[in-house]
C-alpha cells in the first residue's frame, strides 16, 4: 500500500522533490552536559555528605538547585530567542512549513517542562 504524500503532491510536476528534512527523535538536552554533570557533583556530594553535616549538605543541595534552575533559564532564553527569530523576521514570505516547525518545537519544549 502506498502512502499519499502531501508534500510531492503540491509541487508541480517538472520540479524535483524536496526530500524531508529528518530530525532527531530524541530531545536535545536542555541544559548542555558540563552544566548538568557540576550540578549532578554538587548534589551527589551533597547527598553523601548528609550524615556528618546535614544542614551543611542541605545548603549545598539548595545551590546545586538553584544552579540548575538558573543554567535552565539561562538556556531557555536563549532558545527561545532563537525560535523566535526563526518566524518573526518580519518577511511576509515566511512559509507555512517554517511556521509549522517552529510551532512544533515549542510545543515541544513546553510539553518536556510540563512532564512529570
Amino acid at each position: 500500500m502506498t502512502m499519499y504524500d502531501q508534500t510531492r503532491a503540491r509541487q508541480p510536476s517538472d520540479q524535483t522533490p524536496r526530500r524531508p528534512q529528518h530530525h532527531s527523535t530524541a530531545p536535545d538536552a536542555l541544559l548542555p552536559s558540563d552544566e548538568r554533570d557540576a550540578v549532578l557533583l554538587r548534589l551527589r556530594q551533597a547527598i553523601n555528605t548528609f550524615a556528618d553535616t546535614p544542614r551543611q549538605s542541605l545548603e549545598e543541595a539548595e545551590g546545586a538547585f538553584d544552579d540548575a534552575v538558573a543554567h535552565l533559564v539561562n538556556t531557555l532564553a536563549q532558545r527561545r530567542q532563537a525560535l523566535h527569530e526563526s518566524w518573526q523576521d518580519g518577511d511576509p514570505d515566511t512559509q507555512a512549513e517554517e511556521l509549522r516547525i517552529a510551532l512544533r518545537q515549542y510545543r515541544e519544549i513546553t510539553q518536556r517542562l510540563l512532564r512529570t
